[in-house]
């Protein structure tokens, strides 16, 4: 609830100081004095914009303080205690500071630490409503129509679900945009790629195999010259009739194991002679079975030149080394499996938003029906408050239309419109079309009062939404807000006495001029003081002895 407001240098203000009492307070003044002075303070501290002419002149800033009691309000509590917030040693306590320099900087405060605006507004949700002068022509709007029965109805899991709902198929149909987007040119490429992989998978050659390729191909094509130089070099180390070199070897070893016994230091040199001979030999063998296997095939050759020549030209076409042919081909290979799951994705995908569509309409259409109940309890009770309001013929209609064809939307597909007649044999239709200002306001003000009765919200600000009514009329509504001033914390900025006659408190705005500054004062009225202001809304300025009688008599509640 709503304590204290304090306000330094706004506006035409220089400082003001108002106690706020529970019940209804009614604020009342003169034309232009600032009545709704307050209010801009106070939707100041609760996140609305600040610039440099809401500094008086003449001062370097602007400050307003708002002191909330929070002990019946869990929501505040809560959000405060989440934030880190919370007053320790007073957590029944709430303080919002907002400061404003002349350039139009702005800093707030939330018990004593930095917070930013949209902070002041997460908390203000649950502190205040605040309805403006013009609220009831927003009733004008089918989507404030909408918000509206929707506030009503309380269906937040529906709503949910719709929202839910629609998300998931916004997000599917966005992916499913982007791919069919792209389809032709990933069709273009995967026929590409179809056709170089079934190239590449014929010609199917092996991880290393070029490399082993080249090899045989230089191996094949020097055969007869290999086979030569091989045989030449068997006979020279070990079959030569005239000469070879085993023989030579032999034969020093036998002429030198002979002087050894001369000389033991021959002996190392005999050994080695000995592990040469055995190394000669063996060489030799192995040259001898290298002649037997090696082949002189020209067939074979030619095979070989001929998947040489075919790896060269893939190189060629693929512009890669043949030696990469291989990873060449297990690129191309993967890539093209990846475009096949796309076209696998693009048909699970368009499955998939027709089953998170039917999700979607079925979510809808449970929305629908509780629109379609909760519009007529709203409708009853709309038409029960505004014939209270001397609109004794109105009925009040409100249709819940669910357009099929229309695309999802966050809210459901809905078209909801509140229709009315004010008279026997009217046709009801669109509030724009049938409702005059005054009724318009009525209806508006029945709305404000029926969804704010049923909200948690601690205080309620109705900034002269009492506009265009007068007479009866004026003191039904005064009823009405005191009625559900005794619930709640009401604030009501009025300029009729019929209104302001139903307060549980009063307060006066002033305006006061030396001729060089004008400065407005908040004053708390006193029973007497009462019945003056009440008279002077009657009479105007000049009170008379009727005005003063008929002020008493209207405050006797």
């Amino acid at each position: 609830m709503l304590a204290h407001i304090s306000v330094k240098n706004f506006a035409v203000v220089k400082q003001i100081g108002v106690d706020v009492a529970h019940g209804l307070t009614v604020i009342t003044g003169e034309t232009g004095a600032g009545k709704s002075i307050a209010i801009d303070a106070l939707s100041l501290c609760l996140g609305d914009r600040a610039d440099a002419a809401s500094v008086r002149k003449g001062a370097e800033k602007a400050e307003v303080v708002v002191h909330f009691d929070i002990s019946k309000v869990p929501l505040a509590k809560a959000w405060l205690e989440d934030n880190e917030l919370l007053q320790e040693d007073a957590p029944h306590e709430c303080f919002i500071r907002r400061l404003v320099s002349k350039e139009g900087r702005s800093k707030a405060f939330i018990n004593g630490v930095a917070v930013s605006l949209n902070q002041l507004k997460s908390l203000g949700q649950y502190l205040v409503s605040i309805h403006g002068q013009n609220a009831h022509y927003q009733l004008l709007k089918p989507d404030n129509q909408r918000k509206l029965l929707d506030s009503f109805a309380g269906h937040k899991e529906q709503l949910t679900n719709v929202t839910v709902a629609y998300e998931s198929l916004r997000k599917k149909q966005q992916l499913l945009k982007q791919l069919l987007s792209a389809q032709q040119q990933r069709n273009d490429r995967k026929n590409l790629l179809e056709y170089q992989v079934e190239e590449l998978d014929n010609y199917s050659i092996g991880e290393d195999e070029f490399a082993q390729l080249e090899l045989e191909h230089k191996r094949l094509s020097n055969s007869q010259t290999l086979l030569e130089q091989a045989q030449i070099s068997f006979y020279q180390l070990y079959e030569g009739e005239d000469f070879n070199a085993l023989s030579a070897i032999q034969t020093s070893v036998d002429n030198l194991s002979e002087l050894q016994e001369h000389d033991p230091t021959l002996s190392p040199i005999v050994d080695m002679l000995n592990e040469a001979a055995i190394q000669v030999e063996e060489a030799a063998q192995e040259i001898r079975h290298y002649c037997d296997q090696l082949e002189i095939d020209p067939m074979k050759l030619q095979q070989v030149e001929q998947r040489y020549a075919e790896a060269m030209e893939l190189a060629r076409k693929h512009h890669v080394k043949p030696e990469d042919l291989y990873t060449t081909h297990m690129q191309l290979a993967d890539e093209y499996a990846e475009l096949l799951k796309d076209e696998n994705s693009l048909d699970e995908l368009t499955k998939e938003c027709e089953k998170v569509r039917k999700e979607y309409e079925v979510s809808a259409a449970k929305l629908h029906e509780s629109r379609k109940q909760s519009a007529q309890v709203l409708a009853k009770k709309i038409e029960s408050h505004v014939k209270d309001m001397n609109m004794a013929h109105a009925k009040i209609f409100i249709d819940v239309d669910y357009d099929e064809s229309a695309s999802p939307t966050p809210h459901g597909n809905d078209n909801i419109l509140i229709k009315v007649t004010t008279n026997p044999g009217q046709p009801a239709d669109a509030l724009d079309k049938v409702v005059s200002g005054g009724e318009l306001s009525r209806i508006g003000l029945a709305i404000q009062v029926i969804t704010s009765s049923g909200n948690q919200i601690p205080t309620m600000i109705f900034d002269e939404v009492d506009t265009g009514i007068s007479g009866p009329t004026a003191s039904i509504v005064g009823r009405l807000l005191r009625k559900l001033g005794e619930a709640s914390q009401v604030v009501c900025v009025t300029h009729l006495p019929q209104v302001a006659a139903h307060g549980h408190n009063q307060v006066f705005v002033t305006k006061l001029t030396d001729g060089d500054s004008t400065e407005t004062k908040m004053l708390k009225l006193t029973d007497n003081e009462r019945v003056n202001e009440i008279a002077r809304l009657l009479a105007g300025d000049k009170l008379t002895d009727t005005a003063i009688a008929n002020a008493k008599d209207l405050l006797k509640l």
